[in-house]
């Protein structure tokens, strides 16, 4: 929890903490007692565990303990709790997949846990865990997602294939036959890379039980009440006998979103010891236990009329879901509508196939589903304007949603209630200085480069999920010596909620910034909360700040009339002081005075909520510039540009600050990020030696504006901008990319665009010419 004053009235609040080492995070706040627990993990992908023999770890000095599944069995929480939802369109047989806490018997994939060790110190731990002797006999056929998927052997034997869940959406015989009658259709072949998070606070966790006897953890998590209940469930008991603290969060990315198996065993071993047990991964154990992401592959066919109209879309997509489903694999089934973007595609058809493999399990990553949907249009809009010969820029004004015809309902599940997109488009057009774009190929031609530019229009769902709408709460409390007490259900890990929040609470409430206290991330200070996630902190929690504050103005305002003796009509609020508006010679009553005539215990205490009654839709023009060295591959950004519509903007440095780091991470993954495999499933990119972080050098000065077209979804007006920049970051990279190699003769490309690959396919297209 932090609960910290603010001090400062100028950049981002919670940065003086961090930088001046004052910071909380779950490493810092190890009680005294703790025991230190690690993890022995299989070896292989996919094998039957012959011998899993602890006795010399059990006795080694300085373990207290050595816990394997039969133990988990024995105290009854021997799996995770199932909530994964399967369905098969097709027809076809599901099953619930059960993850073991520890597993015994059948290994899926690299790196499932197979006994914890505790110790009173890491090195002890660490030190008996060498001490097991482990017997695996490997699968000789590893399932890996590749083309092969469907003739290998099956992750769960009781299935017919590796279909773990399949979803249709869209008229199959209309879209068809619109795209047999269309003028021309392009084909996209798109394969979207496995990734993980790689947060710069690796997960950590510290499982106790209170003074009160409640069955805590603390850990670094961007959702706590998404842990409260399951952990309640797993364990059998209520929620009242439950506690999450989240402290200062290092980094999240939807990756922290829910209990890990390591969470619910230090949990675990902490009732069972009845003394705190901590866990930390090292960065070679996150690349195997944190859940992996994107991993989506397919074809994509786009029909077009003789005037350039778009007339039908269909996409064929598969997931790899990783050998376990959860209720987080399938993001791409809520967020699959952000294939129709911006446009007036008619008919729209997507079939989604989620495929078991031999991996570590799929799931969100900052977007979830939504950058995976914008890069398939995006990418397949640039391929039809190439074979058609028309300017990629003028193929997409020419089927822009028109603001006239907002709200409107696309051919495929979004409704969009508010946008200008063709002013987005012209604006970051002219910002970019589109028209001036080939005098600049021209002069890096003119010195032996490759030069190419790409546009990505992306459209999100933010606030949901679609049609899964979700309350959040926020409570502000007034003490009685004048301090504003703030507590949303919100959950800031990066982002800067707490200055966004503190700002709206000393605008609102006519109070210093000294004066306010910020406290979040402990289940204890609220009935629920939505946490992080799915851009809807502001929109969402936010709201309910806004609510709260102004309920905490009118019962406050009760307050003051029974205080000056008059109605509570005669009764203002300005500039953080109550007035008798009737009787200006009575003194003004502070938010002091209210507390202490208050009679409250604490002070007065309001808890606001605020439930949405839809989705909103953030949007916005990515166009990035990049130039490629032919004889080494080397892609160089010359610029990037965004304009983006996230309604109204309460902070201008948050909101070019999430779009910072959220084009980035979209810039990273399509450079070169990647989970690589071989074919026994061993990770083979699992350092920072092997998975290509992007750097500082890599990245231009990006170019940030904002267009509001504000929502009337909430009291704000905010639209959400925690994933818009990753949304069109991926599509506008490769799109610039690929227009780059298209003039050397490579039209068809797929990330990661590595030195290495860029220069393969570069001198590929060479040999092909000279032919």
């Amino acid at each position: 929890m932090s609960d910290q004053k603010k001090s400062s009235d100028e950049g981002r609040l919670e940065d003086i903490r961090f930088l001046t080492g004052y910071g909380r995070f779950t490493a810092d706040v190890i009680p005294n007692n703790t025991l230190y627990a690690v993890f022995l993990r299989s070896n292989v992908a996919a094998g039957k565990i012959l011998l899993l023999d602890c006795k010399d770890a059990k006795v080694a000095q300085g373990v207290i303990s050595v816990l394997t599944a039969a133990d988990a069995a024995a105290d009854n929480v021997s799996n995770m709790v199932w909530k994964g939802t399967p369905f098969r369109d097709d027809g076809g047989v599901t099953i619930i997949t059960p993850r073991p806490l520890l597993n015994e018997n059948e290994v899926r994939h690299l790196g499932e846990p197979l006994a914890m060790v505790i110790a009173t110190s890491s090195q002890a731990a660490n030190d008996a865990l060498e001490l097991i002797n482990l017997e695996i006999d490997p699968s000789e056929n590893t399932v890996l997602f590749d083309d092969s998927i469907l003739n290998r052997q099956r992750v769960w034997p009781s299935m017919s294939d590796n279909i773990a869940s399949h979803h249709q959406l869209g008229d199959q015989n209309n879209v068809d036959a619109a795209l047999d009658g269309s003028a021309h259709v392009s084909h996209f072949e798109f394969d979207i890379s496995k990734i993980t998070a790689c947060s710069i606070e690796m997960r950590t966790s510290i499982g106790f039980i209170d003074e009160n006897g409640k069955t805590c953890i603390t850990t670094s998590v961007q959702s706590p009440f998404n842990l409260y209940s399951e952990i309640a469930q797993l364990f059998g008991i209520s929620t009242d006998e439950v506690r999450v603290i989240a402290p200062d969060v290092g980094g999240s990315f939807g990756m922290k979103g829910s209990l890990y198996r390591e969470d619910a065993l230090v949990i675990w071993a902490a009732r069972r010891l009845q003394q705190p047990v901590f866990w930390s991964a090292d960065r070679n154990e996150s690349f195997l236990s944190d859940e992996h992401a994107r991993a989506v592959n397919g074809l994509a066919s786009l029909g077009v009329d003789k005037q350039g109209n778009f007339t039908a879309l269909k996409v064929d997509a598969r997931v790899d879901v990783g050998a376990y489903l959860t209720h987080r694999s399938k993001g791409l089934v809520n967020n699959i509508g952000g294939v129709a973007g911006q446009y007036r595609t008619p008919l729209i058809k997507t079939d989604i196939k989620f495929y078991f493999t031999n991996t570590m399990q799929n799931a969100p990553y900052r977007g979830a589903g939504r950058p995976e949907a914008t890069y398939i249009i995006e990418r397949l809009i640039d391929k039809a304007a190439r074979e058609i010969g028309c300017d990629p820029l003028e193929l997409r004004q020419k089927n822009l949603i028109q603001p006239e015809n907002i709200p409107y309902q696309t051919g495929h599940t979004f409704n969009y209630d508010s946008g200008n997109f063709p002013k987005i488009l012209a604006s970051a057009a002219k910002e970019a200085d589109y028209l001036g774009f080939s005098e600049r190929r021209r002069d890096s031609e003119a010195r032996g480069m490759l030069r190419g530019i790409g546009i990505s229009n992306p459209i999100e769902v933010a606030g949901g999920p679609l049609k899964q709408l979700k309350k959040d709460v926020a409570r502000v409390t007034v003490k009685q010596d004048g301090q504003i007490v703030i507590a949303p259900g919100l959950m800031s890990v990066g982002q800067g909620h707490e200055t966004a929040l503190a700002r709206m609470t000393s605008k609102r409430l006519g109070v210093e910034l000294d004066d306010i206290v910020y406290q979040q991330g402990d289940t204890n200070l609220l009935p629920s909360g939505r946490g992080s996630g799915g851009s809807a902190a502001t929109v969402i929690g936010g709201a309910a700040l806004h609510v709260a504050l102004n309920e905490l103005i009118e019962s406050s305002k009760a307050i003051a009339a029974g205080a000056l003796g008059c109605n509570i009509d005669a009764v203002s609020f300005k500039e953080g002081k109550f007035q008798n508006i009737l009787n200006t010679s009575q003194n003004q009553m502070s938010w002091a005075e209210i507390a202490s005539h208050s009679n409250a215990v604490g002070g007065v205490s309001v808890l606001g909520e605020f439930m949405p009654t839809d989705v909103t839709y953030p949007n916005g023009c990515h166009i990035c510039e990049v130039e490629i060295d032919p004889a080494t591959g080397k892609v160089s950004f010359s610029d990037y540009v965004v304009v983006e519509d996230v309604g109204t903007v309460l902070n201008q440095d948050l909101v070019e600050g999430q779009m910072h780091g959220g084009i980035a991470q979209g810039i990273g993954q399509a450079i070169g990020e990647i989970l690589r495999h071989d074919s026994n499933g061993q990770l083979i990119t699992g350092s920072f030696m092997d998975y290509q972080m992007p750097i500082a050098a890599d990245f231009p000065n990006f170019r940030i504006s904002t267009i509001a077209v504000p929502t009337k979804i909430n009291p704000l007006g905010a639209k959400g901008v925690g994933e818009a920049g990753t949304v069109g970051a991926l599509a506008a990279t490769m799109n610039a990319v690929v227009d780059a190699m298209a003039c050397a003769g490579v039209t068809d490309f797929e990330m990661p665009a590595t030195s290495h690959r860029v220069w393969q396919a570069l001198e590929s297209a060479k040999v092909s010419l000279t032919k």
